[in-house]
């Protein structure tokens, strides 16, 4: 893992000269953000060495450098899960090759089906917790010391200032965002309503197939998270209704203005 890492790292140093800050994964609801970006460099991920290549409709498959609201970014044009066949160390390894680059913080977006009574679809979700229900972790294995400890502490995997900040910008655009609990499962299948009202029972506001191993890699090598869900669709209830893949990112690009208006508020405040 430490050779990958270090090769896949000075692969992209020896390509890039800039130095990013903030690391943001351009998931479901953040996708156009990646043109707003003035591009130092945009490499294809088939060119990265150790990189996975996305398999999802909706993602693409680059890794742009370049500044936005006058920050140095790295930014990932679509993610890897663990529902495309990828260990949950290779979903996970991205975030390693970023905090070796030196970025100071990580942000994560996604699309999510919302469980909670008080969400509409378009709504955004700033995650202030998770339940990682996807039946593994990508710290299992032999500790990597060099990388974090073997028990990291996650009583806090979302960082409180960062979360304040975003509540300050939306505020200030007045863009009305919800906070509550992500709840990761591996899919690649929707929930059926049985397992939405089970999520919703034992705390979860929001579901989605993402983000948690990389916010458990994030944390294991101490990188400060902020992670945010576009509400795609609702479970959970009486009126319950069939989904699909693309009615979610009709839902997500419908909402992802507002939620790209408060990301590059949070990048000028930082």
């Amino acid at each position: 893992m430490l050779d990958k890492i270090k090769q896949t790292t000075e692969f992209l140093k020896s390509k890039v000269n800039l130095q990013p800050e903030i690391a943001i994964v351009l998931g479901s609801g953040l996708g156009n953000l990646g043109n707003e970006i003035n591009p130092t460099m945009v490499i294809p991920y088939k060119e990265i060495p150790n990189f996975p290549v996305s398999t999802v409709m909706g993602h693409s498959s680059n890794l742009i450098f370049g500044t936005l609201e006058g920050k140095n970014v790295v930014a990932m044009q679509g993610r890897f899960h663990y529902y495309e066949g990828y260990t949950m160390q290779e979903v996970a390894f991205p975030i390693r090759v970023m905090k070796a680059l030196g970025v100071k913080y990580l942000f994560l977006s996604n699309a999510a089906g919302g469980m909670n009574p008080n969400f509409n679809v378009g709504d955004i979700m700033i995650i202030n917790d998770h339940i990682n229900f996807m039946g593994t972790n990508p710290l299992l294995g032999p500790n990597i010391d060099e990388l974090g400890p073997r028990f990291p502490d996650m009583s806090e995997a979302y960082n409180k200032k960062l979360i304040d900040l975003a509540i300050k910008c939306a505020n200030k655009l007045n863009i009305p965002v919800n906070q509550g609990v992500y709840i990761g499962v591996t899919g690649p299948t929707f929930e059926t309503p049985a397992e939405y009202r089970f999520f919703r029972i034992i705390g979860a506001d929001a579901v989605g197939m993402s983000t948690v191993p990389e916010v458990i890699a994030a944390v294991h090598s101490d990188l400060p998270v902020f992670g945010v869900s576009i509400i795609t669709d609702l479970g959970g209830f009486d009126n319950i209704q069939p989904i699909s893949h693309e009615e979610v990112l009709k839902a997500a690009d419908a909402a992802e203005p507002k939620l790209s208006a408060i990301i590059k508020a949070m990048l000028r405040e930082l």
